[in-house]
């Protein structure tokens, strides 16, 4: 039985990288820059007093990233938010290999063209070594979640890790793979 490949895989592959080895002017194929894995992350604030909120956001991310989700604990104590070291305030999924293509290619095909008013990413939203991060405000954007059974809209952080080097590699990498950057 022949494995399915993520169309995305495979425009990276055939197209992206060779096309990155040449204008970026390398000589080593080794130093094309590659996604490494996407981390998606939640905060859930208000679980300290409702841990519904915290089940429904875990199954939601489950639901978008067709994967296991962790909780993640507060680390440390602080009294204003009334949060204490190891409550439970938010969860996370690290997406890697075939699972990290199939939600790539469905972030940028099908989730960000459904978001109001959509003119694009922003650019500028890299960290200096070439990873990029961005925030969604609304987890309705997939057609996954269905509306009328959420909880609450939220919000959830993603964060793109890649092999590049500089924010310039991590850029383009990223619109050759199609993501829909603003001008």
């Amino acid at each position: 039985m022949e494995k399915f490949v993520p169309n995305l895989k495979t425009k990276y592959l055939e197209t992206a990288a060779p096309a990155l080895f040449k204008e970026l002017g390398y000589t080593s194929k080794m130093q094309i820059p590659a996604l490494e894995k996407i981390v998606v992350s939640v905060g859930v604030g208000e679980a300290i007093t409702n841990k519904k909120l915290l089940d429904a956001a875990v199954k939601e991310l489950e639901q978008i990233t067709g994967q296991h989700v962790l909780k993640t604990k507060a680390r440390k104590s602080i009294a204003n938010f009334k949060v204490r070291e190891g409550q439970e305030i938010g969860a996370m999924v690290t997406l890697r290999g075939d699972n990290m293509w199939f939600f790539l290619e469905r972030l940028i095909s099908v989730a960000l063209p459904r978001v109001k008013d959509f003119k694009g990413v922003k650019p500028n939203a890299f960290d200096g070594h070439g990873n990029y991060s961005l925030g969604i405000t609304e987890q309705i954007i997939f057609p996954e979640i269905d509306f009328d059974k959420i909880e609450r809209v939220s919000g959830f952080n993603i964060a793109i890790v890649t092999t590049a080097k500089t924010d310039e590699e991590g850029y383009a990498l990223l619109a050759k793979l199609g993501m829909p950057f603003s001008k």
